[in-house]
C-alpha cells in the first residue's frame, strides 16, 4: 500500500476512534434522556440576550431575557431559535420547551448545558414527535456584572448543540 495510502487509512482509524469516543462520553445525570432516542442533532450559533434590571436587592444587574440563535446542520441553515424558548425547524415543524434539568459548561463563561421538556408542538415535520431537548457543547453565553441604566440590552455570543429526542 503507498504512502499516503496508509496515512489516510490510519488517519481514518484515528479519527473515528475519537468520534466513538466522543459520541459515548455519558452526559451529566441532570439532563440525560434515557429510553429515548435522538431524532436530529443540530449546531446554533447565536447570541443570549440580557436585560438590565434591578433585582431583589434593588441593585441593577443583567437578566437572561431570551435566545436569538440560527439552527445549522453541515453548515446549513435549517431553522431557529429564539425566545419561548422555541426551535423552529424550515419544514414547518416547531417545538416549545421548559427546563428541568441543567449541568454546569465547561468553562465559567459558558451557559449551562440543560435539558428541556418539550410543552407544546406545532406543524409536522422532523420535531414532530419530540419530547424532549437537549442543549450541549455550549460555548460562550455568559453575561455577568452590574450595568447602570434599567431597560437597557446587551447580548452574549455563544453556540451550542440542541439535540432532539423522542419516547422509544
Amino acid at each position: 500500500m503507498p504512502f499516503i495510502g496508509r496515512t489516510v487509512l490510519a488517519l481514518s482509524f484515528v479519527l473515528g476512534a475519537a468520534m466513538s469516543a466522543k459520541a459515548q462520553t455519558p452526559l451529566p445525570d441532570a439532563i440525560a434522556a434515557p429510553g429515548e432516542t435522538v431524532v436530529l442533532t443540530v449546531h446554533a450559533e447565536g447570541a443570549q440576550v440580557y436585560e438590565c434590571k434591578a433585582g431583589a436587592d434593588g441593585k441593577l444587574a443583567w437578566a437572561f431575557r431570551e435566545p436569538i440563535a440560527t439552527l445549522l446542520v453541515d453548515g446549513k441553515t435549517i431553522g431557529r431559535h429564539y425566545a419561548g424558548p422555541n426551535w423552529e425547524h424550515i419544514d414547518g415543524s416547531a417545538v416549545v420547551g421548559k427546563v428541568v434539568g441543567n449541568a454546569p459548561g465547561a468553562t465559567a463563561d459558558d451557559i449551562p448545558w440543560l435539558k428541556l421538556q418539550v410543552t407544546a408542538s406545532r406543524g409536522s415535520g422532523v420535531l414532530t414527535g419530540v419530547t424532549t431537548v437537549q442543549r450541549v457543547n455550549t460555548k460562550g453565553g455568559k453575561l455577568d456584572g452590574a450595568c447602570d441604566k434599567a431597560g437597557s440590552f446587551k447580548s452574549a455570543p455563544y453556540s451550542a448543540d440542541y439535540v432532539f429526542l423522542k419516547k422509544a
